[in-house]
């Protein structure tokens, strides 16, 4: 079953969706975690299959060693050694970037190591504070419980909860109903929490893809450009880049917010077709197809940081 179109008509910047949960009549599909009691088993869908007795959880596949990265530049910054990661490009001006792996920078090839230092220096403040900023926004997400994968849970997208529901059948597959806004995941018998995770995060792609494509050519329309490809990024908290080839790419985590937030981040990344920086140009630009754009900026940090853990 195709999963249903999101709403995309316009939200309430600052407006959150109450949605009545619909009773969830089924049991996880694994076992009962140790020491607990367990209940006795509430009426199941006549539609699925009853379930069958679970095996244990599955150890999460460890990741594969990604390629060896070019090792980190340190540089002494007041009283801190800052390590930063280098990259050339094309680009005219030394572009900084911020994000849960560090300070990284981008320079023009012909821009020499002592220039870099010069520029790193010149900025010091800005990137200390944004880096103390990151650690503090991290760790807070860090703080927070994960989320519990059982039949009624929570779930963000688009800005407000939708409910789970877990069912048993003979494969496994995805649907939702925006009516009731229940997300209904169907797993075989014996299936893992880490197999109901895996298909929920699909789920949660294939909607961003979807809206994400859908909101690019609505904004691109509107600022008169054209970007080349578009792509889906798994990023800590970036929430989008755009390269000099206009090429775009969107963290499929945005489809956890209200539709103003990603459309802000749209047109953020849009913008840089136009100009590749964050000048007081760039920010008219953004400002031609978003005026809101500040107010959705300081929301979309406080979003971020309300949201549950659910993929660590």
């Amino acid at each position: 079953m195709q999963p249903a179109k999101p709403d995309t008509s316009q939200l309430d910047l600052f407006g959150r969706e109450a949605a009545p949960a619909r009773p969830v009549y089924t049991e996880p599909v694994w076992t009962t975690p140790s020491g607990a009691t367990p209940r006795q088993p509430p009426p199941v869908s006549p539609y699925v299959a009853p379930p069958q007795t679970a095996v244990p959880l599955k150890p999460r596949a460890t990741t594969p060693p990604t390629a060896e990265q070019p090792p980190k530049r340190q540089l002494l910054v007041g009283d801190f050694v800052l390590e930063y990661s280098l990259r050339r490009s094309t680009r005219r001006s030394i572009g900084f970037m911020i994000d849960d792996e560090g300070l990284r920078i981008t320079a023009p090839k012909r821009i020499s190591i002592a220039e870099i230092d010069n520029a790193i220096h010149a900025k010091q403040h800005w990137i200390l504070s944004k880096l103390k900023e990151r650690r503090e926004r991290r760790a807070a997400r860090l703080e927070k419980p994960p989320v519990e994968w059982i039949d009624g849970a929570k779930l963000p997208y688009l800005g407000s909860d939708i409910s789970l529901r877990l069912l048993v059948g003979g494969r496994n597959r995805s649907s939702y109903d925006a009516e009731t806004r229940t997300l209904s995941i169907i797993l075989v018998p014996g299936a893992t929490e880490e197999m109901l995770k895996e298909r929920v995060k699909a789920w949660y792609q294939q909607e961003a893809k979807q809206l994400f494509v859908q909101r690019l050519d609505l904004y691109a329309e509107r600022l008169g450009v054209r970007y080349s490809a578009f792509g889906l990024s798994s990023a800590g908290t970036r929430w989008g880049s755009c390269t000099a080839e206009r090429k775009i790419r969107l963290n499929w985590k945005l489809i956890h917010f209200s539709l103003p937030l990603i459309d802000y981040v749209i047109a953020h990344e849009l913008a840089h077709i136009l100009e590749m920086n964050h000048s007081a140009r760039f920010w008219n630009t953004v400002g031609l197809i978003y005026p809101e754009y500040e107010e959705a900026r300081n929301l979309l940090r406080k979003r971020a940081q309300e949201l549950p853990v659910l993929f660590p």
